[in-house]
C-alpha cells in the first residue's frame, strides 16, 4: 500500500499547481484546506503515515499526535518552528525533517506594502471603482530614511531595493546586524530610541525567538513620528500585545502595514486592525508564491522520498 502523504492547511490548494513534483510511486499525497474547515480532514489524518506542513500553519502538539498514534514523520517546509512540539514527536517516535526557504518573495512584499501604503493605493483603487477620480493623495519614498529592525537575508535585501529608491537606510538589530549593515556601507542607528524617532519608515525583519517575543513595545511605537510607517511580516509576536493596535489609534506611528497576525487566519472581517483606515492588511502572502512554494513544496517533497529510500542523515528528532 503506498505511503499515505497529507498535506494540511493548504488554504489555497496552492500545492496543487506543484502537483508535478509530488509523482511517486510509493506515495499517495492528499492535499487538505483549512483544517477547521475541511470537511475532507478527518478520515484523510486518520489514515496519514506522514505530514507534509506549510510552514507555521498546523500546530503539531501531544493532543494532536494522540488523535493520530500512526503517524510516521512530519517534513517541514523551511526551517522548523514553533508550530511542532519536537519533544512530543520524539516522544510519540514520530521523525521530523525540515528544509530551507527563500528571501526574495518576502522581501519582494515588504516593498510592496511599503509603496502601497505610501502611495495610499488601494484607497485610490477603491475610490476608482466606486466611481470616483483620484480620492486620495499619498507620497513617494525618495529621501525618506527606512528603518530596517532585524538585518538578515530578508532585511538586507530590503535594504538593497530602498537604496535603489535613494533613501537612506539605518539598521537596529544585534552587534552582528548592527557591524554587518555598517560593512555594507548602510547606518546603524546610535540607540533604540534614535532608530524609532528618526525612521520615516520601520520595516520588521526579526526572527520570533524567546528573546525577540514581544520585544517591540509601546514605548518604541511611541517614538515613531505621526506620519510614520510601520510595517511587519516577519511575525506579530515581536509586538507586545494590544501594543501596535493602542499606538496607531494614538497617531503614533501615523500608518502601518501587515502582513502577520497573533491569531491566523484571520477570517472576521470586524477585526480590530482590518477597521483602521490608516492600515494596510494582507493575508500572510510573504511566503506564498509560485516559485516560494515550488522550492518549498519540492524539497519537503524529497525529504519524505529519502525517508522512505532508508536515509536518516536528514532527520531532526527520532524516537528516544
Amino acid at each position: 500500500m503506498p505511503f499515505q502523504l497529507v498535506i494540511p492547511d493548504d488554504y489555497q490548494h496552492a500545492s496543487q499547481a506543484c502537483s508535478g513534483l509530488f509523482q511517486h510511486p510509493d506515495i499517495q499525497t492528499t492535499v487538505l484546506g483549512d483544517l477547521q474547515r475541511d470537511p475532507a480532514a478527518p478520515a484523510a489524518l486518520a489514515r496519514a503515515d506522514g505530514l507534509l506542513l506549510i510552514r507555521e500553519r498546523t500546530p503539531i502538539d501531544a493532543a494532536f499526535l494522540a488523535r493520530y498514534p500512526q503517524l510516521k514523520l512530519i517534513s517541514q517546509t523551511g526551517k522548523l518552528a514553533r508550530n511542532v512540539d519536537v519533544a512530543a514527536c520524539r516522544q510519540a517516535g514520530v521523525v521530523l525533517m525540515e528544509g530551507n526557504g527563500s528571501p526574495i518573495a518576502p522581501a519582494e512584499l515588504a516593498w510592496l506594502l511599503m509603496m502601497a501604503a505610501r502611495r495610499q493605493l488601494l484607497p485610490a483603487v477603491q475610490g476608482l471603482y466606486a466611481g470616483q477620480w483620484q480620492t486620495s493623495l499619498g507620497r513617494a519614498m525618495h529621501g525618506d530614511t527606512l528603518g530596517i529592525l532585524g538585518f538578515g537575508k530578508i532585511g538586507q535585501r530590503v535594504a538593497g531595493f530602498a537604496r535603489a529608491f535613494g533613501m537612506q537606510v539605518v539598521v537596529w538589530g544585534s552587534e552582528r546586524a548592527r557591524q554587518e549593515a555598517i560593512a555594507l556601507g548602510y547606518h546603524a542607528a546610535d540607540s533604540r530610541a534614535d532608530f524609532f524617532s528618526r525612521c520615516d519608515i520601520v520595516s520588521v525583519h526579526q526572527r520570533l525567538a524567546p528573546a525577540t517575543a514581544a520585544n517591540i513595545g509601546a514605548d518604541d511605537l511611541a517614538l515613531m513620528k505621526r506620519d510614520a510607517l510601520f510595517v511587519n511580516i516577519s511575525r506579530a509576536e515581536l509586538v507586545a500585545d494590544g501594543a501596535l493596535l493602542a499606538s496607531l489609534q494614538a497617531g503614533r506611528p501615523g500608518f502601518a502595514a501587515l502582513d502577520v497576525f497573533e491569531q491566523e487566519p484571520v477570517y472576521d472581517p470586524a477585526h480590530p486592525l482590518l477597521q483602521l483606515p490608516n492600515v494596510l492588511c494582507t493575508p500572510h502572502l510573504g511566503y506564498a508564491e509560485q516559485h516560494s512554494y515550488a522550492q518549498y513544496l519540492g524539497q519537503a517533497f524529497d525529504n519524505v522520498v529519502r525517508y522512505l529510500r532508508g536515509e536518516r542523515d536528514h532527520l531532526l528528532a527520532v524516537s528516544a
